[in-house]
This record gives C-alpha cells, sequence and structure tokens, in this order.
C-alpha cells in the first residue's frame, strides 16, 4: 500500500530520508534538501551580497551538487553572488584527468567561469611522479597540504571573497575521529568550524554550506536530479588514514542512525585546556600563504621534493632537521673532496 508523503503535499512518498527518517515524495525531498542548506547559509550569516564566491569543484558528487545548489539557491532567494569555479588538477593520471571533465560540463550547465590550476604549474610536480618518490604510504599527505595551499592560490588569482567547499557531515564527523585519534588538538575543534580564516587576518575566507547534509542524501539528491558528477575513487586512496575514520563511522551509524550529527555536535563543543599550547595561525614567510609553522608545511613538503629528500616534511620537525643538516654536511664533504683533487 502507497504511503503518503509527510508534508501533506498529497503525493505518494517515495524515500525515507536517512537524516530524519521522513517519508517524502521525490519533489518534497528535494525541496527539504536545499530549504535546509539556506537556512544554514543564512544562519550562519556565510556570504554577503556582491560578493564573488568561488565553488571548489572537483567533479564529484559533493561539490557537483554544492554548485547545482548554489546556483539554485542563489537564484531563489537572490543571493546577489557572483559564483565561479575552481578546480585544482593535481595530475593524477586516469583520475583528475577525467573528473575535470565532468567539471567543464558543470560550468556550461550552470554558466559559471572556471579556472584550473595545477600543481605542475604551481610546485613543478605532478602526484604522479611525487607518488613515484614517496610511495603510496604517505601520498596523501603530500596531496591535501598542496591542494589546501593551491585553493589559496587560485581564490587570491580569481580575486574571490570566499571559497565554498563540499565537506558534508560524514566528512566532517570522519575528521573528528581522525583528529582524535591523532591527538591533534589544533585541528580538532577547528575542523567543525563552518567558516575558517577572515579578511581581518589577511586570508580568503573558506565555507562549508554542506556541513549538515548527509552524503547519502547528496547521493540520493545527484541521482534523482540526474546531475553529471564523476564518482570513480582516486587510484591512491585505498591506503589513505581516512577510510580506517569512515569504515568505524559507517559501523557506528548502522547501531546509532544519529552518530553523524552527534560526533559534530560534540566537536563544536569541546573546548581544550588553556594550559594546553596551540600554534598561532600567521603568514609563511616564504611563499605569503597562511600557515602556523614557519616555513608552511607546503614549502617544506616542496623543498624536501627538491632536495631529493621526499621524507623531509613527514613525521616531526626536528627529524626533518636532521635530514637537511646530513645532506649539507655530505655536500660540503663532497666538495671538500672535489676542491682537493685540484
Amino acid at each position: 500500500m502507497p504511503i503518503a508523503c509527510r508534508s501533506g503535499c498529497g503525493r505518494n512518498a517515495f524515500m525515507r530520508r536517512p537524516k530524519t527518517g521522513d517519508v517524502l515524495c521525490k519533489e518534497c525531498f528535494f525541496l527539504a534538501f536545499e530549504t535546509e542548506i539556506h537556512n544554514t547559509i543564512q544562519q550562519e550569516h556565510l556570504f554577503r551580497p556582491g560578493e564573488k564566491v568561488a565553488i571548489a569543484a572537483s567533479g564529484g558528487k559533493d561539490s557537483t551538487v554544492l554548485a547545482h545548489v548554489m546556483n539554485v539557491l542563489n537564484k531563489r532567494y537572490n543571493y546577489g553572488l557572483d559564483l565561479v569555479l575552481l578546480s585544482i588538477d593535481e595530475g593524477i593520471t586516469g583520475y583528475r584527468d577525467d573528473s575535470l571533465k565532468t567539471v567543464a560540463q558543470n560550468r556550461d550547465d550552470y554558466g559559471m567561469p572556471l579556472r584550473v590550476l595545477s600543481y605542475q604549474e604551481l610546485y613543478g610536480w605532478t602526484m604522479d611522479r611525487i607518488v613515484a618518490e614517496i610511495g603510496r604510504s604517505n601520498n596523501c599527505t603530500f596531496c591535501g597540504v598542496f591542494r589546501r595551499q593551491a585553493l589559496d592560490r587560485g581564490a587570491r588569482l580569481m580575486e574571490v571573497d570566499c571559497v565554498a567547499t563540499g565537506h558534508n557531515a560524514d566528512d566532517i564527523a570522519e575528521t573528528v575521529i581522525m583528529n582524535i585519534l591523532r591527538g591533534d588538538t589544533a585541528r580538532l575543534r577547528r575542523c567543525c568550524d563552518i567558516k575558517t580564516g577572515s579578511k581581518e587576518a589577511d586570508t580568503i575566507p573558506r565555507v562549508k554550506p554542506l556541513k549538515y547534509s548527509y552524503e547519502k542524501e547528496i547521493v540520493m539528491y545527484a541521482h534523482f536530479k540526474k546531475l553529471v558528477y564523476f564518482s570513480t575513487e582516486c587510484v591512491f586512496a585505498p591506503n589513505a588514514y581516512r577510510g580506517h575514520a569512515r569504515a568505524f563511522l559507517k559501523d557506528l551509524e548502522k547501531v546509532r542512525p544519529s552518530a553523524i550529527m552527534d560526533i559534530i555536535h560534540a566537536g563544536e563543543q569541546l573546548q581544550i585546556k588553556g594550559t594546553v599550547k596551540k600554534p598561532v595561525r600567521g603568514v609563511c614567510g616564504r611563499c605569503g600563504f597562511v600557515s602556523s609553522q614557519q616555513p608552511c608545511k607546503a614549502c617544506v613538503l616542496l623543498e624536501g621534493l627538491n632536495r631529493g629528500l621526499p621524507k623531509l616534511g613527514i613525521g616531526k620537525k626536528s627529524k626533518g632537521d636532521r635530514m637537511v643538516a646530513l645532506q649539507e654536511q655530505q655536500l660540503r664533504e663532497k666538495a671538500h673532496l672535489v676542491k682537493n683533487d685540484f
């Protein structure tokens, strides 16, 4: 027997929402999903009229849904935003080159200008070359650090007022778990912030409009809206640490469906003791981009690659300093031997 849509629209329900348990028809689900994102934007004051907003577009489900919904809400509620797409090409053969075709489709569908920046252009390296040097054990460290800074670089080049990313509720809950397991107090509280950075601190703000949107509902929205998105997993991702946090979260969700939101709300309420030393976010003296250390992690990793010491930025800073000192000593000894030969 058909079940009536809970909204009372008179249509039959076709799904039960994973987030609320409500049974809704397709049209009411679309409206509820979009309205929740609109309410998040309004309550958190994510945008101001006239701002130029770059949507971080990877071609995946999250960024594709974000671009579509932002385009819809911008017109429906007259936000007055100038929306553009910003994509980063990490140089992963068989993955990023294909997903960028989807981003180009989004550009055409929504009429948004698109800017693509590559690791090769910014750093002189591609992820394929980096993995050939470092192996697959720490490759996600390089990619994550370089990608975060690449978005900052792209935002500055495009002269935008803020960057909107497609981080969803599942992503944030996973990050909370990862930071707890690593004991990373610096990122533990910051990872739950819906808005980071500020113009006052000379950094381009980043916002997460999908912070309270479940991944399952994002997939359903994209599927039933027939949005074009790229669904292939990164070829280097199976070994990522995040995969273990994701598997743990899915197991929790089976026994407690509200686990995702519970973890996010717990992360929002966490307070670090005043006696705990916290890194101060500033600007890197080398590249001029936001950093909580000198030089920034991206500069350290890049220096290691260029020096032939790819593990320079992996692990503690003291270990990296010893590696640099040892290499410089070896170079001095080699130069001394060459001098003596003459």
